[in-house]
């Protein structure tokens, strides 16, 4: 064995790759191999392939308003129109892409708040941790959805920033409370307790030790995260806190309730947007069963007790 291979074996970089990319690989077998989760990934990409092709798969534009109104399903218009005359297919299509990109960036940031606030609050000691305790606190107190409609109330037609921003404040506590309870349980074992004698520092053994053996966890509040803003942002939109000129799948519940479907006899207005928040919100929740599976091998689908 040459010199340079043996610099290559003991180079950590050269060594932690490969076992990142064989766990990544392992995690999404195991979750493939759950057959709930099969289905919620399936469904998921589904309508992110709708949300991405929306412009090539719909018939007209999102607002285009030239048609009859209140007109039936036909050959032209397979769902109807809109009080509007807008195309209600053409806008369900579209209003994929608002549900899509609010739920991940909401879930992304939401997820990198409670990691943050979590870790550190189960890692330090002392007041510190009082403080971040009564914050955590005071915001699982408070009713989430009473607050939500208060600030998006008060930034209203804000846009997709205020709503992103609107549900990460009132999103991020109760992953930070299950990330600090998993990093309590971790704090004490041998390889971080190794780690603090040899000197390194709070923020490398958080990050860099017991942030990894958190990574089914992490997924997992991502997931919920991310389930509880497509409904949020649903919410909001459908109360009328939200902006009412883009396209969105809350937009068209709202829109169809000013201009009562029901009494009109287009209920598929109010049917089918309603339909899709519901399957979105469920793959994620289909996928969750996975992620739970990864962390906890009992779980897993074909293995023996």
């Amino acid at each position: 064995m040459t010199t340079t291979q043996i610099l290559k074996l003991d180079d950590p970089a050269q060594q932690k790759q490969p076992g990142a990319l064989r766990t990544i690989g392992r995690m999404i077998r195991v979750i493939w191999s759950n057959n709930k989760a099969k289905l919620g990934m399936i469904i998921l990409a589904l309508f992110i392939l709708v949300a991405i092709f929306a412009p090539l798969l719909a018939p007209y534009g999102a607002q285009t308003n030239t048609f009859e109104r209140n007109a039936d399903a036909s050959p032209a218009h397979w769902l109807g129109t809109t009080a509007a005359g807008e195309d209600v297919l053409s806008q369900l299509i579209y209003g994929a892409q608002v549900s899509v990109l609010v739920g991940f960036v909401a879930g992304i940031l939401a997820t990198l708040v409670a990691v943050a606030v979590g870790l550190s609050w189960g890692y330090i000691r002392g007041f510190g941790a009082d403080v971040i305790g009564f914050i955590v606190n005071l915001f699982l107190v408070i009713p989430a959805l009473p607050l939500m409609i208060v600030i998006a109330a008060y930034l209203q037609n804000g846009g997709f920033g205020v709503i992103i921003a609107v549900i990460v404040v009132t999103g991020w506590a109760w992953g930070a409370r299950v990330l600090r309870s998993q990093t309590q349980s971790l704090r004490g074992r041998d390889f971080v307790t190794a780690a603090r004698f040899s000197g390194d520092r709070a923020g490398r053994i958080v990050f860099r030790e017991i942030l990894p053996n958190m990574t089914s966890l992490i997924v997992g509040s991502f997931f919920g995260a991310a389930t509880s803003a497509i409904l949020a942002e649903a919410g909001l939109e459908f109360l009328g806190l939200g902006d009412s000129s883009i396209v969105s799948w809350g937009t068209i519940l709202y829109w169809a309730q000013n201009s009562n479907s029901l009494l009109t006899g287009q209920w598929v207005l109010l049917f089918a947007p309603g339909l899709c928040i519901a399957l979105l919100a469920m793959s994620l929740t289909l996928i969750n069963f996975g992620v739970d599976a990864v962390s906890n091998p009992r779980l897993r689908e074909g293995t023996k007790k």
